[in-house]
């Protein structure tokens, strides 16, 4: 039974869950009915007695019936559900955004949370995952040789990282970062203008890994993500030009 998104079960909930006493069916009709929502006391009588059932409520004889503490843990969890689902909009407008308040916005995320997972994939990192990074960082240098899109081996070399770190609220919170559909878009333009495909950057934090040093791995991510915004600044314009002259892609 999902009651978080039922289209009663959670309503009634909140509602019985406001009340100090024991309340019936047509008390919550009437409550429905001053919210402009049209429901039978047939309709709510048996939702009642479903989320009775599932002991989310409790019967007090003639009286109606109270809230448990399973129900109240039910509301509290569609609270945080809910506030989740905003905090998770909020994210998927500034990673979509063409702002670029908002696109810094993202980089300046990125930094607080990739300066820690450098620091902790220097402590926690395995042979074969280093291993991953040499390889990826080939991929890289490769493709940019040959004038072929570098963005996803950016990305698949932050993320061996954030994985690396073996803290999987860090990872997480990078792999929804690292869904910026501009990211890749600006990142190739920022390459062409610039000269610098970055991989100069992610060298000096491969070998800040492989030594095993975490302040220098932060260091390192740290120069290299304000590089990107320095980048970002600096060019901004010419990459929206760019944009339009020749599409999506680079």
């Amino acid at each position: 039974m999902d009651i978080i998104k039922d289209k009663w079960k959670k309503p009634i909930l909140e509602i019985i869950n406001e009340c100090k006493e024991p309340v019936g069916s047509w008390y919550i009709v009437n409550v429905f009915t001053e919210r402009g929502i049209e429901v039978s006391s047939a309709t709510v009588g048996r939702e009642l007695n479903q989320l009775e059932r599932s002991g989310y409520l409790k019967r007090h004889g003639y009286k109606g019936r109270s809230i448990t503490a399973k129900g109240k843990a039910i509301i509290a969890e569609a609270k945080t559900t809910l506030e989740l689902d905003y905090y998770k909009q909020s994210l998927d407008d500034l990673i979509n955004s063409d702002i670029l308040e908002n696109f810094l916005m993202v980089l300046e995320a990125r930094m607080a949370i990739e300066r820690q997972t450098a620091r902790l994939a220097a402590e926690r990192i395995t042979d074969e995952e280093l291993e991953e990074l040499e390889m990826c960082l080939e991929n890289q240098i490769n493709h940019s040789r040959d004038r072929k899109s570098i963005a996803q081996d950016d990305v698949n070399f932050h993320s061996i990282i954030a994985r690396a770190s073996k803290n999987k609220a860090l990872f997480s919170l990078y792999m929804m970062v690292s869904r910026m559909g501009q990211q890749s878009e600006l990142f190739e333009g920022l390459r062409h203008r610039v000269g610098d495909n970055y991989s100069t950057f992610h060298n000096r934090i491969l070998a800040a890994l492989q030594s095993r040093n975490p302040e220098l791995a932060e260091q390192s991510m740290i120069e290299h993500i304000n590089k990107l915004i320095r980048d970002t600044n600096a060019y901004w314009n010419e990459y929206q030009k760019m944009k339009k002259e020749q599409g999506p892609s680079f």
